[in-house]
C-alpha cells in the first residue's frame, strides 16, 4: 500500500524534524513493503530538513503538489503563466503586499525578516534568494501581508488559480490552475482508493478524499468530513500515530480496509 503524509502539524510539529521515534515507524513501512510518500505545502528544498536522510530518494511532492521529486532530482514541476504571473506581479503592486514566492529551487522573499515563515526558509542554505524578476519559473506564491489579503485571494481565483487557507495563518498560498496533492499523486501513477493518506489542514482535503483510508491529526472542521480516524493532538499524538501505522501495516487490517 501507498502510505502518503502531510508534514507540518501532521508528523512535525513547530518546524522542528520528525522525531526518530516516527521515522523507525516509517522504515518499518517499507520493511513491511509499503511505499511512503511525503505530500507537503513545503517546496523540496525546505521538505528535506525535516526529514531524514534515509527518505531523500523517496517520492517528494511539495509546494502543495506542483514538484514532485524522486531519487533526489524534480521531476515534475508546475508553473505559473506568464500571464498570470503578471496578475498577481500586478495585485502584489495594488496592495502593497510582501511574499515569498518559489522557484523550482530558488526563492525570492520581501516579507518580514521575523515572520514564522522566514525561521523555516532554507534553514539548510540549499538554494539562493534572488530577486522575483530573476527567479523563471514560478510554482508557488504566499502572500505574507498586504493591505487587503481577502481581496488579493478573491482576485487570485477569479484568475483560475488555487488557492489554500491554512488554519489560523493569514497568509493567501496560491498554486496554479488544477494544483493540489491529489492532483500530484496521479501524476506519480497512484489512482484512487491506492493510498492510505494523513494530514491535518484544508490543503490535505483533495488527497483525503480520494484516499481509501485517511487519518486526521488535531481538528479541522472541513478535513474531518472525510477522515476515517482522528488523533488529537497533546502528549500522546505521537505514539498514537506509531501505533495507527502498526495497524494499518498490517496485511490484514489492509485487506479489511480494501
Amino acid at each position: 500500500m501507498n502510505f502518503i503524509f502531510d508534514l507540518d502539524g501532521t508528523i512535525c510539529f513547530k518546524g522542528s524534524p520528525v522525531t526518530m521515534n516516527i521515522i523507525n515507524a516509517l522504515k518499518e513501512l517499507e520493511l513491511n513493503g509499503h511505499r511512503v510518500i511525503f505530500a507537503s505545502a513545503r517546496p523540496i528544498r525546505d521538505l528535506l530538513p525535516v526529514i531524514d536522510e534515509h527518505f531523500h530518494s523517496t517520492t517528494l511532492i511539495g509546494g502543495n503538489g506542483s514538484l514532485i521529486s524522486n531519487n533526489g532530482k524534480v521531476i515534475f514541476s508546475q508553473a505559473f503563466s506568464s500571464f498570470q504571473l503578471a496578475a498577481i506581479k500586478k495585485l502584489i503592486e495594488a496592495h502593497d503586499a510582501t511574499y515569498l514566492i518559489d522557484g523550482e529551487w530558488n526563492y525570492a522573499y520581501t516579507g518580514n525578516p521575523a515572520h514564522p515563515i522566514k525561521s523555516n526558509l532554507d534553514p539548510n542554505g540549499l538554494a539562493e534568494e534572488v530577486l522575483l524578476e530573476d527567479l523563471g519559473q514560478v510554482v508557488k506564491i504566499l502572500i505574507l501581508h498586504s493591505a487587503d489579503q481577502e481581496k488579493i485571494a478573491t482576485e487570485a481565483e477569479k484568475l483560475g488559480l488555487r488557492i489554500h487557507r491554512h488554519r489560523g495563518e493569514d497568509i493567501v498560498d496560491i498554486s496554479p490552475p488544477g494544483i493540489d496533492k491529489w492532483s500530484a499523486i496521479q501524476e506519480c501513477g497512484i489512482k484512487e482508493n491506492e493510498y492510505f493518506a494523513f494530514g491535518n489542514d484544508a490543503n490535505d482535503i483533495e488527497m483525503f478524499r480520494h484516499a481509501k483510508y485517511a487519518v486526521m491529526i488535531g481538528e479541522h472542521e472541513e478535513l474531518a468530513r472525510y477522515a476515517h480516524r482522528a488523533i488529537l493532538l497533546g502528549e500522546v499524538c505521537e505514539q498514537t500515530i506509531v501505533e495507527c501505522l502498526k495497524e494499518l501495516s498490517d496485511e490484514k487490517n489492509i485487506l479489511a480496509l480494501t
